[in-house]
């Protein structure tokens, strides 16, 4: 089932495109509109594209450029920015080290067919203690920066910034349209363990296993996903509530935005965490296939507690125990990781 292709009775989906541009310079009503847009969004399929967000479109291609650097570099240079300690998720992973559907419903899935490169935060305060437990010296480890491109550095902290006040203002519009008041999660995410990750997949070549693909079937795992992708072929999927996949489209200067696992039990399942997979290019497609795309990771604070929120209880009551936001990160991180990769991160 997870090596299917597009042209396998694939079909297309409209993803409802939200102008988020009046929440910031709106009147009260149109903020109410907004917020109800996202409301259906998140309800039925856990998708949305925003524009008339305030990200420069310079900031999004300097990350771009200097990311596509890197990975052109040999194989041997990547390696040298890679993470040594396997509960570290930082720097440069190798294709074939990690399979996103492991995480979700399927033990044996191939690996994914991409390599990546994160970081965390890039800034906190070395005075609050919150930042200097020994859980948090992990969680918040220092990021790896390769020092062979030029603007590699500035570039990722100036779209981490950018992504990091659209996050800030997603959530407002989430809690309003949750019937919260508009500040409700400030306290929540203000010391937040958000990821920012590249994924560059190559162009398909060679003999691969049958079952294959760039990105596994899985829900992301936090409060909500900022993705900005290319347009190419061999791109990102939702399944419905039928089982049916379906294409989201890549809007020009538009990102993506997806309900993870936490936002869900927040809300109940009033929102759904949507699984999604990435897929192969079409085989008369291959040639120019290669793609690569930068997905914001929004994790709540480390001990958030995650819990049903008091507009969500319904006649049924909570759903969900309440989970701690860190835990439940790293459980999915560590389940991710194929074994030879943990394996090799140790010796």
């Amino acid at each position: 089932m997870l090596a299917a292709e597009p042209g396998d009775g694939h079909v297309d989906v409209t993803i409802p495109l939200i102008d988020i541009s009046g929440w910031r310079s709106g009147s009260p009503a149109r903020r109410r509109e907004i917020a109800g847009e996202v409301d259906r969004a998140c309800r039925e399929i856990g998708f949305l594209i925003i524009g008339g967000h305030s990200v420069s479109p310079d900031v999004v291609e300097r990350i771009e450029r200097t990311t596509r650097a890197f990975f052109d570099l040999p194989l041997e240079v990547k390696l040298s920015y890679a993470s040594k300690n396997p509960a570290v998720f930082r720097g440069y992973a190798r294709i074939n080290t990690a399979a996103l559907a492991r995480a979700y419903n399927d033990e044996a899935s191939a690996p994914d067919f991409r390599e990546t490169f994160s970081i965390n935060r890039i800034s906190i305060d070395p005075a609050d203690p919150y930042f200097t437990t020994e859980y948090a010296r992990r969680i918040f480890a220092p990021n790896i920066w390769p020092d062979v491109i030029g603007d590699f550095r500035a570039s990722w902290e100036d779209y981490y910034r950018s992504m990091e006040q659209l996050a800030s203002e997603l959530m407002q519009i989430f809690a309003t349209a949750l019937g919260l008041e508009e500040t409700f999660f400030k306290d929540r995410i203000d010391k937040h363990t958000t990821g920012l990750l590249a994924s560059n997949y190559p162009e398909p070549a060679g003999d691969r296993p049958g079952n294959q693909i760039r990105a596994g079937a899985h829900t992301d795992y936090g409060s909500l996903t900022i993705l900005h992708a290319e347009n190419k072929p061999g791109g990102l999927q939702v399944q419905t509530a039928e089982g049916v996949w379906k294409d989201v489209p890549v809007v020009p200067g538009a990102f993506i935005i997806n309900i993870g696992d936490l936002m869900a039990r927040w809300t109940n399942d009033r929102w759904v965490s949507t699984i999604h997979r990435v897929v192969n290019p079409p085989r008369d497609r291959i040639a120019g296939s290669r793609r690569q795309s930068f997905a914001f990771f929004h994790q709540p604070n480390y001990d958030a507690v995650i819990e049903c929120l008091p507009t969500c209880r319904g006649e049924g009551g909570p759903r969900y125990e309440a989970i701690n936001s860190g835990e439940y990160l790293e459980s999915k991180l560590i389940q991710i990781q194929m074994p030879a990769s943990r394996k090799s991160h140790a010796s």
